[in-house]
């Protein structure tokens, strides 16, 4: 009898020590998530599960994403995205995954989900010309879904506390809003004469509005929105409008800088009506425009023309793939392809967004929102 007692309360003890093993493996599961909305400047491979002409599924895309040993993840740049890299300076164990891999389900969504597309916007319309991307709204859409697994994964109380508590949403959209939309070669100068600028942002403030409120409504409320970098002065434009080396065009940075100041405007709108949340604005207009100005004290080269593309006097054209000349040394470049940043780019602007002061990432930092 007393060995039977003695089996049993070692028995007993096992029990109790492997479920405290599993309450420390869920806490650290838990311990941080991002949830990524946007455009091609953080879409981690959704296009590459749709029919669309905005693809970066092929070489040498990745060239230097060591994750995937060089091969093209969806991902458009030569490496991490910003969004990825912000993960890591967070202390994210993982990249957030796809939400159209079919490997984004069970256990792989508690770390966060990403959402972004190539080609989206603020607005629905937005991209048309690559005939799919996932728009901001139906981003949302699908992060409800999101919302609902976490429920069922986690139990009501533990999914509130991992969004609320414990996760970062990051929008970085609106680029293509203008690029893909309003500027469009295809639009004719008298049908856009149609749409103010004023009307145009308008129409892009309210959109946002809405959005953002949404995600506040499914639990988000550590949320960080970049604005709208300085579109003038990437290859893509520089080569169409034929400017010089240190030259940037003229009216893409005025729509982007008078966009800026009313999401400015709104997020301080929001933190003020919607309680428990913080809104923290990404002053990625300033901090490129820094490197571009200043990119030879930044450790960089080439700050005019794109590594990868073809066409133009910057490369500027053709977006990079199979058949583009691409640059010997890539992270002397800090432009990837005709649109987009190079990985050396996204360090250089994660570390500021995660540690840098009020001039480029406010009122807080993320690291102090992650505190919160």
């Amino acid at each position: 009898m007393a060995m039977e007692k003695a089996a049993w309360a070692i028995m007993v003890v096992v029990v109790l020590c492997a479920m405290a093993h599993v309450g420390e493996a869920d806490e650290k599961e838990l311990e941080t998530a991002s949830f990524v909305f946007g455009d091609s400047l953080v879409d981690s491979g959704n296009n590459n599960y749709l029919p669309t002409l905005s693809k970066a599924d092929m070489r040498p895309n990745g060239i230097d994403f060591a994750a995937s040993d060089g091969d093209p993840t969806g991902r458009f740049t030569n490496g991490r995205t910003i969004a990825d890299i912000i993960g890591e300076l967070l202390g994210q164990p993982d990249y957030a995954p796809p939400f159209l891999s079919p490997n984004t389900t069970g256990s792989a969504i508690l770390n966060g989900v990403n959402y972004a597309s190539g080609g989206a916007g603020i607005l629905n319309g937005t991209g048309k010309i690559f005939v799919n991307r996932l728009g901001m709204d139906i981003q949302v859409d699908y992060f409800n879904i999101t919302r609902q697994q976490l429920d069922d994964l986690l139990g009501k109380a533990k999914a509130k506390e991992l969004l609320m508590k414990r996760s970062i949403f990051s929008i970085t959209i609106g680029s293509n809003d203008f690029l893909n939309n309003y500027l469009l070669p295809v639009i004719s100068a008298t049908e856009r004469a149609r749409e103010s600028p004023d009307a145009f942002i308008d129409s892009l403030i309210t959109n946002l509005r809405s959005q953002l409120i949404r995600l506040y409504s499914l639990d988000a409320r550590k949320v960080v929105v970049a604005n709208v970098g300085p579109i003038g002065c990437i290859p893509y434009q520089k080569t169409i409008n034929k400017v010089g080396e240190d030259e940037c065009v003229g009216l893409p940075n005025q729509l982007a800088l008078q966009y800026n100041a009313r999401l400015r405007d709104l997020l301080a709108e929001l933190n003020d009506n919607l309680p428990g949340a913080k809104f923290v604005l990404a002053n990625v207009y300033d901090l490129v425009m820094d490197l571009l100005t200043n990119y030879q004290s930044h450790g960089f080269k080439q700050a005019s023309h794109a590594c990868c593309g073809n066409g133009g006097q910057y490369q500027g054209i053709i977006p990079c793939g199979p058949s583009s000349s691409m640059c010997d040394d890539r992270a002397a470049y800090v432009f990837w392809d005709p649109y987009h940043p190079s990985e050396a780019s996204n360090v250089y602007l994660a570390k500021f967004i995660v540690d840098g002061d009020t001039n480029y990432v406010s009122p807080i930092n993320l690291r102090q929102l992650m505190k919160l």
